[in-house]
């Protein structure tokens, strides 16, 4: 077997630095520790554990087993594209992970039923992978000391997102692209977005993916404040930047 190259090593470590599960001496810190009970990526791990700050466990919970089982959630058949479009916009526009906690709360509301999937174009088999994967993280929540608390706070749910995916920031460009702040590229809202047509101006995503075009997904519309709240030590410029405007805002 061989040795993962050194250049993609050394970025999991400075991703995992920048996350807080590792302290300046490579060492696990209390964070890591926690993040290390999940098994999942380390993005969706920290957003899991940061969700105890916010007291939306619950929800987070939801959103990451829903991340967890890919893109595979909704489906369009091609006779019923538009009426596949309208069920969707039933789960509102507040971002991709919003939609997929509100997609699970409904599931759950009307008691896991197939039937209801069936009307909302939503693929079933999906959902119950994204029940079993909850199912195992709250188990797992439960042996790292954090209590299931439920936020129905779109800001602080939100938060905790951005406390996984601060490193996969974006800003809208003129021409209806984004750049992404650190390590900038030009990268588009994948057309499957809920937020495609709405183009915030501000954005964190879950995965880059390259078709045509270098497109993000599961995008979550944020405040550019947050980013120096949550991430001081990652957007150091930003915050200069933020102080120098007088107003705790950033500018770019």
């Amino acid at each position: 077997m061989d040795p993962p190259p050194s250049e993609a090593l050394l970025q999991a470590l400075e991703q995992l630095f920048a996350l807080n599960a590792l302290n300046a001496k490579g060492e696990l810190t209390k964070t890591g520790r926690r993040m290390a009970e999940f098994p999942l990526d380390p993005m969706l791990s920290k957003m899991v554990v940061a969700s105890e700050k916010y007291n939306c466990s619950n929800e987070i919970l939801s959103v990451a087993a829903m991340l967890s089982v890919g893109n595979s959630i909704f489906y369009r058949p091609k006779d019923k594209q538009v009426y596949a479009d309208v069920a969707r916009m039933k789960f509102g526009n507040e971002g991709d992970c919003i939609t997929l906690l509100n997609v699970y709360n409904s599931w759950k509301e009307m008691d896991f039923s197939n039937q209801w999937c069936f009307e909302n174009f939503i693929q079933i088999r999906s959902m119950r992978r994204a029940r079993d994967v909850r199912d195992q993280l709250e188990g797992l929540l439960k042996r790292v000391d954090i209590e299931i608390k439920s936020n129905n706070n779109l800001v602080a749910i939100k938060k905790a997102i951005m406390s996984g995916f601060f490193l996969h920031a974006a800003k809208l460009q003129k021409d209806g692209s984004y750049r992404t702040l650190k390590n900038p590229q030009t990268v588009y809202i994948h057309p499957t977005s809920g937020l495609v047509e709405k183009r915030p101006r501000w954005v964190v995503y879950s995965e880059l993916v390259l078709t045509t075009k270098e497109y993000i997904r599961q995008v979550t519309e944020v405040k550019p404040e947050w980013l120096v709240e949550i991430a001081p030590h990652y957007y150091d410029g930003l915050a200069t930047m933020a102080m120098s405007h007088g107003q705790g805002k950033l500018a770019l």
